[in-house]
């Protein structure tokens, strides 16, 4: 609080009032004064109020000090007093955008167990290229639509380096799926058979292509 806070006269007797102040200079002077001559005196505490007290002579000195030393207190403590800390900066967390392949892929997954049907590029029925050519189109990828044409597209990817949507050739060129990560593909195998995941090793790959 500063200087200017709102003082108020104490109503305390003087007998209280001089009790209050001989034990703040007992506690200053490491004594305790004698009872001698008293002089009245005014102790001014900052944000409390003005007291008027008897104060033995030989202790009027310190009583100045003292109300020297309440003062300083009051106009130092603004600048002693320690800075808030600074609030932690919580960014809000990064969208991550989906790449085409994901997007490609995640229509894919909706034609798990649509049936396998030589020609067909959907939207109820397909054959490996119809569904590859299918889901990219899902994705606003406008793909050839033999599997020999598509093992053209994108970029050439290494089998360590798959990520989920690229498109995987396999069986000498005649086939193809899209990676679906964790070591499978997604894929329409065969007549009679529906759109399922299959397991995938790197002898099975002729070529891995990824659409950016």
């Amino acid at each position: 609080m500063g200087k200017h806070s709102l003082q108020r006269e104490s109503k305390l007797p003087n007998s209280v009032k001089g009790a209050l102040v001989m034990g703040t200079l007992a506690a200053t002077t490491g004594t305790m004064p004698a009872i001698a001559s008293a002089a009245t005196t005014t102790i001014d505490v900052p944000g409390i109020g003005k007291f008027d007290v008897d104060v033995p002579d030989q202790f009027a000195a310190q009583a100045d000090q003292l109300n020297q030393q309440l003062n300083q207190v009051v106009e130092q403590a603004p600048h002693v007093m320690p800075a808030a800390p600074a609030l932690p900066n919580f960014a809000p967390p990064a969208v991550q955008q989906q790449s085409l392949g994901d997007v490609a892929l995640d229509a894919a997954k909706t034609k798990v167990g649509a049936m396998y049907s030589w020609g067909a590029a959907g939207p109820a029925n397909f054959d490996c290229s119809g569904l590859v050519q299918w889901a990219y189109k899902q994705a606003g990828i406008k793909l050839p639509r033999t599997s020999f044409e598509q093992s053209h597209v994108g970029a050439p990817i290494a089998f360590e380096s798959l990520k989920p949507g690229d498109i995987v050739i396999t069986n000498g060129g005649g086939h193809v799926g899209m990676y679906a990560g964790d070591g499978l593909l997604l894929n329409a195998v065969q007549s009679g058979e529906p759109v399922t995941y299959t397991h995938l090793s790197a002898d099975d790959v002729v070529t891995a292509r990824r659409i950016v």
